[in-house]
């Protein structure tokens, strides 16, 4: 099966130092994937001049002149910056001349700009974004994780329909457990909102198992295969988690460098601490798809060094051979069928 995605290789903090590199990994490693990498062609084609002879036939580029800032307005990206590679990749989704585009770029031109182009999928009021956590279990989908700040019970009922067909998809589950975010697991806690979300959800053909509480996150006292929330609080629960890693590594390297002895420990106990980190090696989740749209686009962390691009390269790779956007219409189309018929 012949894959081809276009790379945003002018977007986020570090541009061709990483998505360069990490695209000819990609190339290496799967015969069948076809790369357009997309930007200023004066900068790409000395840095790929072997590399177009290695993978010709595979490996192209596609010019865009401008690029999309890091700190950039998102209404200012998508009226005044049409001929960015942010918006070129995504044009080529389209066009059908790839089927996903990967982008490091600033993720709300990237959300607004796919949006435009792409449009929603029908019966989808708005996008998502849907990533992994790492968890005792091994890790857990959640969405959404910053594109809604204010949500309706309804547009959480879509996040779920959206995601379980992801979770299906990427983790071969085939009725994925589906837990809604909320500050207790008892049926009067929580808002209105998330109330009504869960009528909606046990009324529907979906593996609800009901409220979950913020340690379902990563360390539940019961597997949860997808979390939903809406973009607010999935946010705020990302970055917490994410501070908290970087506070862990923080106090185990001041622990272990205090003195000879502390050093003499850390020596001993390293493989240990080497397996830990390797365990929540926030590059290893790197990649968040949004989903509703017609068309796949991948968003990397703007930070990614380049084993993090290459992994959201491979999360696109995995939702194009799943065929993730025609099982999500026909789920939607089904569960709109279904709630008409209630």
């Amino acid at each position: 099966m012949s894959l081809t995605i276009s790379i945003d290789a002018m977007g986020g903090d570090f541009g061709l130092d990483v998505t360069i590199p990490a695209s000819l990994d990609c190339l290496r490693a799967n015969t069948e994937l076809n790369l357009i990498l997309v930007g200023d062609q004066e900068q790409l084609k000395p840095r790929l001049a072997s590399a177009l002879v290695d993978f010709a036939g595979r490996l192209s580029i596609h010019h865009a002149s401008e690029c999309v800032g890091m700190d950039e307005s998102p209404s200012k990206a998508l009226k005044n910056k049409k001929d960015s590679s942010m918006r070129v990749a995504i044009n080529l989704v389209r066009d059908g001349c790839a089927d996903a585009c990967v982008s490091a770029g600033n993720t709300g031109a990237l959300m607004a700009t796919a949006r435009f182009v792409l449009k929603m999928i029908p019966g989808i009021d708005r996008p998502a974004i849907i990533s992994t956590l790492p968890s005792i279990f091994g890790h857990t989908h959640v969405l959404d994780l910053g594109a809604n700040v204010d949500c309706t019970a309804e547009h959480l009922f879509q996040f779920a329909v959206m995601g379980v067909e992801v979770v299906k998809a990427v983790e071969n589950i085939e009725n994925p457990k589906v837990g809604l975010l909320n500050i207790g697991e008892e049926d009067v806690k929580g808002n209105e909102q998330v109330k009504s979300a869960a009528k909606l959800l046990e009324n529907s053909s979906l593996n609800y198992i009901g409220f979950v509480e913020g340690d379902s996150l990563t360390a539940g006292h019961v597997k949860v295969d997808l979390i939903v929330a809406d973009g607010f609080v999935g946010n705020v629960a990302l970055k917490a988690i994410e501070g908290t890693a970087k506070m862990i590594g923080s106090v185990l390297r001041d622990a272990f460098g205090k003195n000879l002895l502390t050093r003499v420990a850390g020596l001993i106990v390293y493989p240990v601490l080497k397996s830990f980190k390797n365990r929540i090696d926030p590059r290893k989740y790197n990649g968040a798809s949004f989903l509703g749209l017609r068309g796949l686009v991948i968003k990397s962390h703007g930070g990614a060094d380049v084993l993090a691009f290459k992994t959201a390269i491979q999360l696109a790779e995995c939702e194009i051979k799943m065929d993730v956007i025609k099982k999500i219409s026909e789920q939607v189309e089904t569960s709109l069928a279904l709630r008409e018929c209630v």
